[in-house]
């Protein structure tokens, strides 16, 4: 099957998704501007099993969405950035959180009430536009993680994952891109893999020189060879 990867965020301000500024446009005056929080690295933002009753905007930083099983597995289920919400799954009527929410670095994060944003999907057009586009976004996105777990190979996988986190788009042809600080226990956790195989393949990648790391992970666009050999 082929392999996909997801097209880079809109650039600019982080605040901007697809050409719209969800502060300035729709919160000043909703009460819910100064509600916006900075939550250091490692912070858990809400809890598997929490009740479901507010959205979360990052404005800024990383975010690590990840469930946990009864066995206590944990499986790494998306990686947010600026521009992102996290915990929309209340405006579904969602009761509980199915997975926990966790700052990988220094964030600032936009809280919102339920009733607040389900108000402004009623009252404001745009917003709900802009609400509807980013749920399908990942939706897709799903889909293709998905596809990507059940058909391609763990080295694969990771070179996928490295080029998301590093924002490499299908149009990126040149460039290197740098990812922050991420352990190989969190990537091996997003592809479903041991610590042990990550190493091993990012050790590969750095030999054939599509990574260089040394804290933070350089990734370059030569990586997208692994990804779209078949």
């Amino acid at each position: 099957m082929e392999s996909h990867v997801a097209r880079p965020k809109t650039k600019g301000d982080s605040r901007l998704f697809r050409g719209i500024d969800v502060d300035a446009g729709f919160l000043d005056g909703s009460g819910t501007a100064k509600a916006i929080n900075t939550f250091e690295k490692r912070t858990v933002i809400f809890a598997q099993g929490d009740a479901a009753d507010e959205v979360f905007y990052i404005r800024k930083g990383k975010v690590k969405v990840a469930v946990v099983s009864n066995a206590g597995k944990e499986a790494v289920i998306a990686v947010l950035g600026d521009g992102d919400f996290v915990g929309e799954g209340c405006l579904a009527g969602q009761p509980l959180r199915v997975a926990t929410a966790t700052t990988m670095t220094q964030c600032s994060i936009l809280r919102l009430d339920r009733a607040t944003v389900a108000g402004m999907l009623e009252k404001e057009p745009a917003f709900a536009k802009l609400m509807l586009s980013y749920t399908l976004t990942r939706t897709i996105r799903v889909e293709e993680d998905l596809a990507d777990q059940l058909f391609n190979s763990s080295e694969k996988r990771l070179a996928r994952a490295l080029l998301l986190l590093a924002d490499f788009g299908n149009d990126a042809q040149t460039g290197e891109k740098i990812i922050g600080d991420i352990s190989q226990e969190t990537l091996a956790e997003m592809i479903g893999t041991t610590r042990s195989r990550v190493s091993f393949f990012m050790n590969k990648f750095r030999r054939l020189g599509f990574i260089e790391y040394n804290g933070a992970i350089e990734v370059r666009s030569s990586l997208l060879n692994v990804v779209l050999h078949d």
